[in-house]
């Protein structure tokens, strides 16, 4: 479920879709209670993947930083 949400903060703050059809025709989500654990591992790594492939398709920094300027905690 967290990859969804994640998915869908990308989609909102970029007002852009991310496209996931291999995922989709996976035919399983989150709420699919009754599937095994293997089909849900499988469709949580296609999802991180297109998600991924996407991001990087893209090539937009969304949070620019200064490494310089991290504070670290002692």
């Amino acid at each position: 479920m967290l990859m969804v949400h994640i998915k869908k903060f990308y989609e909102d703050i970029n007002s852009e879709e991310i496209t996931t059809g291999r995922y989709d025709s996976l035919d399983i989500s989150p709420v699919h209670i009754h599937k095994n654990k293997k089909c849900h591992k499988d469709a949580l790594l296609t999802l991180g993947d297109e998600v991924v492939g996407h991001i990087r398709g893209n090539r937009q920094m969304m949070v620019e930083y200064a490494p310089a300027e991290i504070a670290v905690e002692h």
